[in-house]
């Protein structure tokens, strides 16, 4: 049995701290079985990126910063196998990131890499999150960190189901 957990993140500016908004999407025998999308107060008060996700100031400056949503980010990945996320390389670095701010422990979970699966699986390109969702005929908002997420789930499960082998880019499985 895989259990994984999808991530997503928006960031306010370049910074490695500054998310903004995230989603975290667990998946397990084959379907989606909880999800959590969460604003976040960045560490500095500009958002840089509105026009990539709509979020400015406003919306996020009276919500939690990271660690004020760890306690329930922690606890949905603690039972994964793995972390999946497009372009994993910007979330697992935005995640350590934070992680690193506010002195928060890693969560250590592996990361799989969706624009990979999609070449490996499809052989898409290219591999954008909206090309892919689109083979896929997959529902997407994108920016939209629950959406996203969402549908980096929803590309591991299809991958899955047509019997990709998670050892090709995750060792030990």
């Amino acid at each position: 049995m895989t259990r994984f957990a999808a991530i997503d993140f928006e960031t306010a500016d370049n910074g490695r701290d500054a998310a903004c908004s995230v989603a975290v999407v667990v998946a397990e025998n084959g379907r989606v079985v909880h999800s959590l999308a969460r604003l976040i107060r960045p560490p500095r008060p500009r958002v840089m990126f509105t026009e990539i996700h709509g979020l400015t100031w406003d919306d996020v400056k009276d919500a939690p910063d990271f660690a004020g949503v760890w306690p329930e980010l922690a606890e949905m990945v603690a039972g994964v196998d793995f972390l999946a996320a497009h372009n994993a390389a910007f979330d697992r670095r935005v995640l350590e990131g934070c992680c690193a701010t506010y002195g928060l422990p890693d969560p250590a979970k592996p990361f799989l890499c969706t624009v990979q699966v999609a070449r490996d699986q499809w052989n898409l390109r290219p591999t954008k999150l909206p090309d892919v969702a689109r083979y896929l005929c997959l529902t997407l908002k994108h920016h939209d960190a629950l959406s996203d997420a969402t549908a980096c789930a929803n590309i591991v499960l299809a991958a899955l189901e047509e019997g990709y082998d998670l050892g090709r880019r995750l060792p030990g499985f």
